[in-house]
């Protein structure tokens, strides 16, 4: 009987694992050290959580394969075939800066070297027309000077392709003639989207990571069906769903950012098992804190992302603001003599001073040690902390330099941490128009806990999540997503002008395409679910807002009032006199995925005792005897007033004084945070 659902987020340091029984919906994690190739990793962690692959109905995997790839620039060599006269167009990008004022710092290089550039005759116009022909013996000849350097992927990148890609079609099959075995991604394929830049980037991006994540997902697949597992691996991808390997090899980049999509879909979910349909993910785990947010149920969707700066990957996905703080982060001291915290991180190795392992400098974790917030073990006892290296580091670090107390130097470094992940949290709510009173805070990773109340605290938040098991939520979230594809065209005009018919004519080729390929998957008709949006703007601008759409296109007026109230609620002004125009057509594609509820706990009555009791300073005044319980003690149904600690295997929650903490049936602890 294949009744479990496995699903498996790969982390630098460990690999978590979280199986499901869909009989009961009770969950049960596993840790398990990262390794050189995840996919060892990934087997190890099954065979220690004695999985019996037979019995999985789904196996589905975030993985940082793409985005490692990506970020150490550790790709096969690909090339890029252009029309002439545009060769640059990625190195030339926006000649913009990530930071504007530092002259002196440089963009890094382009995926493509620009000896790997080459152009060939050919030219479409605005409208679509084919001005110049292919030139058909340039282009053979190009693909044979690519095939004499043995490159492993070709992009084909060419003017105005959005508008009508005959000419990259035929630039495909002839390198497919001369290069069978290699892979091709051409722009009107992959993003057949206006702004040449941007296309061209993502172009190039899914051709370098296709022979990267193909082999990747390729051993995966047969290493779990070497163990048993007969149905389709399920990768989680940026947009919020999943992807089989049948569609990586066309759309490699989507893989790009993979696991923190997994952390923001797993909050969303779980404040709203709690009741909050508006909620704001904090995964904070030993290096960085990703901050998401969820409104209406629904999360935050961008196309305005990247792995390094300059270089777009324009397929939608989960917006998650990445910041560097984490329980490992680094408290120093700047040229001015104001106190820092992070991005610099001790890494999980050495890692914090208080794991001995010649670290000195005090970071976040040696903090809450200081504080008595965290005890003297790590993960079940697997990794103890020293409080004597704890203090050691705090003093040097910061109590001599600032001449404080040893407890208000951590107190120090916590408010600096808890200021830069509270800052993150304005920057993707106020500054897109949502009030932060009227969110849930859901707080996970292993020190998401630690700190939520504080930054709740910060912003007027009134509650605090805490999942059951907050260090393998992210693992969490790839067990909650559905198969997914987003589909797009230009569509550009005036929305006064527009004409209902040809939007629908339009939207209907992109929902044949969408069929063919779920249907391609697997996915039963009854599964399918299409979701329309168009993107508009005022004319004259270039940024757009993507507003939902119905099936069929009825009146314009009612799209441009949407399109008002949008902009309205994101920038808080709306011109209604203005011209509004038309940018894009948007379909999203899921093939819905049968999903197993979680377990639910009936109240037991049982009133738990706190395992121990230690000193915890709240504040720099004075420490407060604090009671510390088991997490696995506590049954649905209980409630505390802080202040208190709860341990457990992945995680400590600190619930300060002041608040209220309840268990409730999906045994969530939401702690209750007053004014």
């Amino acid at each position: 009987m294949q009744n479990l659902r496995v699903a498996v987020d790969v982390g630098g340091t460990f690999t978590d694992i979280c199986i499901m029984d869909e009989t009961t919906g009770l969950i049960r994690i596993e840790k398990t050290a990262s390794s050189k190739d995840p996919i060892d990793g990934i087997m190890a962690g099954v065979s220690k959580a004695a999985i019996d692959l037979g019995k999985v109905a789904l196996f589905s995997h975030g993985t940082t394969v793409a985005t490692n790839a990506l970020i150490t620039r550790r790709l096969p060599r690909t090339a890029m075939v252009c029309t002439k006269g545009f060769r640059d167009v990625i190195e030339i990008r926006r000649a913009n800066k990530e930071d504007l004022w530092d002259t002196y710092k440089d963009v890094v290089r382009p995926y493509v070297p620009r000896r790997d550039r080459l152009v060939v005759e050919e030219r479409i116009d605005a409208q679509g027309a084919v001005v110049t022909p292919l030139d058909e013996d340039g282009a053979r000849a190009v693909a044979r000077i690519l095939k004499r350097r043995n490159v492993a992927a070709v992009a084909v990148c060419f003017m105005n392709a959005y508008m009508n890609g005959a000419n990259e079609r035929r630039m495909k099959a002839i390198l497919e003639e001369e290069m069978p075995d290699v892979p091709i991604s051409i722009s009107s394929g992959v993003l057949p989207e206006i702004f040449e830049h941007e296309r061209f980037s993502t172009t190039v991006v899914n051709a370098a990571l296709s022979p990267v994540v193909v082999d990747y997902t390729t051993r995966l697949g047969e290493r779990l069906k070497q163990e048993g597992y007969t149905r389709d691996l399920l990768l989680l991808h940026t947009g919020g769903g999943v992807m089989t390997p049948n569609s990586v090899k066309d759309f490699a980049a989507r893989l790009a950012g993979s696991g923190i999509a997994a952390g923001a879909i797993a909050s969303r979910h779980i404040a709203m098992l709690c009741g909050f349909r508006n909620s704001i993910g904090l995964d904070m785990g030993g290096t960085s804190t990703d901050v998401s947010l969820a409104y209406d149920g629904q999360s935050r969707v961008t196309k305005d992302w990247y792995i390094e700066f300059g270089y777009p990957i324009r397929f939608s996905s989960i917006e998650v603001l990445t910041i560097g703080a984490g329980g490992g982060s680094l408290a120093w001291t700047d040229e001015a003599g104001s106190l820092r915290n992070g991005p610099q991180s001790a890494g999980a190795h050495p890692g914090p001073a208080c794991y001995g392992n010649g670290n000195r400098q005090a970071t976040n974790t040696d903090a809450n040690v200081v504080l008595g917030r965290l005890g003297t073990s790590l993960a079940g006892g697997k990794i103890m902390l020293d409080p004597v290296l704890a203090a050691e580091s705090v003093d040097e670090s910061v109590a001599k330099p600032f001449g404080l107390t040893r407890e208000a130097a951590a107190d120090a470094i916590i408010r600096v941490a808890n200021a830069n992940m509270s800052d993150a949290v304005r920057l993707i709510s106020i500054s897109r128009g949502y009030d932060p009173r009227d969110f849930a805070l859901v707080a996970f990773g292993g020190a998401g806990a630690l700190h939520g109340v504080a930054i709740a605290r910060d912003l007027a938040i009134p509650a605090v999540i805490v999942p059951p098991n907050p260090g393998v939520t992210s693992a969490l979230g790839c067990l909650l997503v559905d198969v997914q594809h987003d589909f797009s065209e230009s569509y550009i005009a005036s929305a006064h002008d527009a004409d209902p018919a040809a939007m629908e004519a339009e939207f209907g080729r992109l929902e044949k395409d969408a069929l063919e390929r779920l249907a391609h998957e697997g996915i039963a008709p009854a599964d399918i679910v299409l979701q329309r949006t168009i993107d508009m703007m005022y004319q004259g601008q270039w940024r757009s807002l993507a507003v939902p759409a119905p099936a069929p296109i009825g009146a314009m007026a009612d799209l441009i009032e949407a399109f008002h109230r949008q902009h309205e609620r994101e920038y808080n002004f709306r011109r209604d006199e203005a011209p509004v125009g038309l940018f894009r057509l948007n379909l999203k594609a899921i093939g819905v995925v049968p999903k197993a509820e979680l377990a639910v706990h009936q109240p037991t009555g049982v009133i738990p005792l706190p395992t121990s009791r230690r000193p915890v300073w709240f504040d720099a005044g004075a420490a407060v005897d604090t009671p510390v319980y088991e997490r696995s003690d506590l049954p649905a149904g209980f409630s505390l007033a802080g202040p208190a600690v709860v341990e457990q295997v992945d995680s400590t929650v600190v619930i300060p004084p002041g608040t209220t903490a309840e268990v409730d049936k999906y045994l969530n602890i939401i702690i209750r945070v007053k004014d």
